[in-house]
């Protein structure tokens, strides 16, 4: 691989996806028994093995993973030009990355190679009794990820997702080229981020002008910026988006997972459930589909907020059919589609 921290030929690029590329190995098993844990607000379910206990695995899968390689790859599916903007070793797993990416047309000129690192591997542990998963992860080369503002040029948009190692320092950095290029904000934060700074975070969302979250992550923001917030406020998806607009949130699309989706943009509220969904494989790459397809829609194809919370459902729901985040993407016409079947209430 040649220089420590050689960084692919980059051409220009609508989206840079700043954050994590890695391997991803799923182990479905439906041995762990599933626990309900309402009065825990941010972890309402659990899933209990026995310790010391071994459990016998059919068939394991292989897919990238990390989410900005995930959603590039969701958003050059839907012919947006989006290259991952991460770091990876020189080892047979990095190898192994760029040779997917390049097979399915996802740029990599953003991806730094490290000779030094480990690339990053992720081992998840997907419950087949409907396809949940656990996932136990390793980010050695996004740990040293570097945000260098002369590979940062060129782009419209920067989608920043999970930042990993130094994050903070690279917040700041992501925030301050923005601001000197002109760049738009994408951001999807990661909940390790939240726990360690809110306050960053927050100022990440007031800077950004479309912010994709889950529920989990809403309520985490939510409950270090209102701590007077009732468990009922709190449940309420409606209030939730209604404390991101009022903390600078702009245009949100928020999801539950098997509830469906909501969304805000300062003019309304809306809810889009999930609809008919094939059977449900594995939901690893449910949130990285959304994403990707939410923000496409609003950003490249002239979508409004409904519409595009139309795109992310439909997207998530082809995906969560098959292990890892992008076997089952849709191109614009399998998803215009699919779109056809879902509706969109006003909250």
């Amino acid at each position: 691989m040649g220089n420590k921290n050689r960084m692919l030929f980059r051409k220009r690029h609508d989206v840079i996806c700043i954050g994590s590329t890695s391997k991803d190995i799923f182990f479905p098993t439906g041995e762990g028994e599933i626990l309900e844990t309402p009065d825990d607000l941010t972890a309402q379910r659990k899933v209990m093995f026995e310790l010391g206990g071994k459990y016998r695995v059919e068939e394991l899968y292989e897919a990238v993973g990390g989410v900005a390689a995930n959603v590039a790859w969701g958003l050059t599916k839907l012919g947006v030009r989006a290259v991952p903007y991460s770091r990876i070793g020189g080892d047979e797993t990095g190898h192994w990355i760029l040779h997917e990416l390049k097979q399915a047309g996802v740029p990599t000129g953003g991806i730094f190679v490290d000779g030094s690192a480990r690339s990053d591997l992720s081992a998840i542990i997907v419950m087949t009794q409907g396809g949940e998963r656990t996932i136990f992860h390793n980010r050695d080369a996004n740990d040293r990820l570097e945000i260098v503002p002369k590979r940062l040029k060129g782009a419209e948009w920067f989608f920043v997702s999970a930042q990993n190692g130094n994050w903070e320092e690279k917040i700041r950095s992501i925030i301050g080229i923005a601001e000197a290029e002109g760049v738009r904000l994408a951001y999807n934060p990661g909940q390790h981020n939240l726990r360690e700074n809110p306050a960053l975070a927050m100022e990440m969302v007031a800077k950004s002008e479309i912010l994709a979250i889950n529920k989990d992550e809403a309520l985490e923001l939510v409950m270090k910026s209102h701590p007077e917030a009732t468990p009922e406020n709190l449940n309420d998806e409606k209030f939730l988006l209604t404390a991101l607009l009022s903390a600078g949130a702009r245009t949100i699309g928020m999801t539950d997972g098997d509830r469906g989706s909501w969304g805000a943009d300062g003019t309304g509220f809306w809810y889009c459930p999930i609809g008919s969904v094939r059977k449900v494989v594995d939901t690893t790459g449910a949130g990285d589909s959304f994403t990707s397809a939410f923000f496409a829609a609003i950003a490249f194809h002239g979508k409004t907020v409904p519409e595009a919370l139309q795109w992310g459902i439909a997207e998530s729901g082809s995906v969560v059919g098959e292990y890892g985040a992008s076997a089952g993407l849709l191109d614009l016409e399998q998803l215009e589609c699919r779109v056809r079947e879902l509706s969109v209430s006003t909250l």
